[in-house]
């Protein structure tokens, strides 16, 4: 089955674990433990993670370090980018409106 990056932001685990390599590379097991769930459910979630592109694991020894692929996570801001100019322009059109009303309200006063 073929996964996106739609897939992988689709599960709140999920996109924890995504806001949780924001900040830095982490180890499987150290985020493991930010999670009440088994070592092996996050350990699943993670590879689902990285069939969908948004995150590499390398291997250092016995350690595999988890790394966020910033660059693939832009498809999804690039989608959302028409809805982010329609919600922009809604919100700018309810200002003029607001503007609008509280300037006839202080000529009536």
């Amino acid at each position: 089955m073929k996964r996106d990056v739609f897939n992988a932001i689709a599960d709140p685990t999920r996109r924890s674990i995504l806001l949780s390599l924001m900040k830095k590379s982490q180890n499987v097991n150290t985020l493991a433990e930010q999670f009440d769930m088994s070592r092996q459910a996050v350990s699943l979630h993670l590879k689902y993670l990285r069939e969908c592109g948004v995150i590499t694991v390398r291997k250092e020894g016995r350690t595999r370090y988890c790394n966020l692929e910033i660059q693939k996570l832009t498809e999804i801001a690039d989608w959302l980018e028409p809805f982010r100019k329609m919600w922009m322009g809604k919100l700018n059109q309810l200002d003029q409106l607001l503007d609008e009303l509280q300037a006839d309200g202080e000529k009536n006063v």
